[in-house]
């Protein structure tokens, strides 16, 4: 019998999911769309009572998103074309230099669990590149800087 977690995973689309993977821009709005929308456990202060928020697929403006993004990390001045912290300002300010590693979509409140779990378990690995394999010279090079830095060491301290 299949797990929640997977039954939640053969729920989502995945064909449109991959399409918009693949496209070199900042996937996070177009998940949220594609996602059921604002859930009825999610806590916000809302001073109207009779306002009902549950489906409302609308950007929260939490800024997870962005805080999330590498781009905006190495490039700070970008953010600087916008105090918008919406999803959209994201696509504004990364645009086409989105590095695709889905720290957005895993970011937002309001992706559903399923699609954030398909990128996880067969997404993400796919894209994550295997460290460079460490070869013995390696090792070699990095005793002989300790050889000479233990040598001028000690030289500076019988001086």
């Amino acid at each position: 019998m299949p797990t929640t977690r997977n039954q939640d995973k053969d729920k989502i689309n995945r064909e449109v999911a991959d399409v918009i993977l693949k496209t070199k821009e900042p996937p996070v709005a177009r998940f949220r769309l594609l996602s059921g929308g604002m859930e009825p456990y999610h806590r916000l202060d809302i001073k109207d009572e009779n306002s009902v928020i549950t489906g409302d697929k609308g950007c929260l403006a939490c800024g997870n998103c962005i805080d999330s993004c590498p781009v905006l990390r190495k490039y700070p001045e970008r953010f600087q074309l916008t105090e918008q912290r919406t999803s959209f300002a994201l696509e504004a300010c990364v645009g086409e230099d989105c590095e695709q590693c889905y720290s957005c979509i895993l970011a937002c409140p309001q992706v559903d669990t399923a699609y954030k779990d398909y990128i996880v378990d067969e997404v993400a690995p796919e894209t994550i590149q295997p460290a460079p394999r460490i070869t013995s010279l390696d090792s070699y090079f990095m005793a002989i800087i300790a050889l000479v830095m233990g040598i001028m060491i000690g030289v500076f301290i019988a001086r």
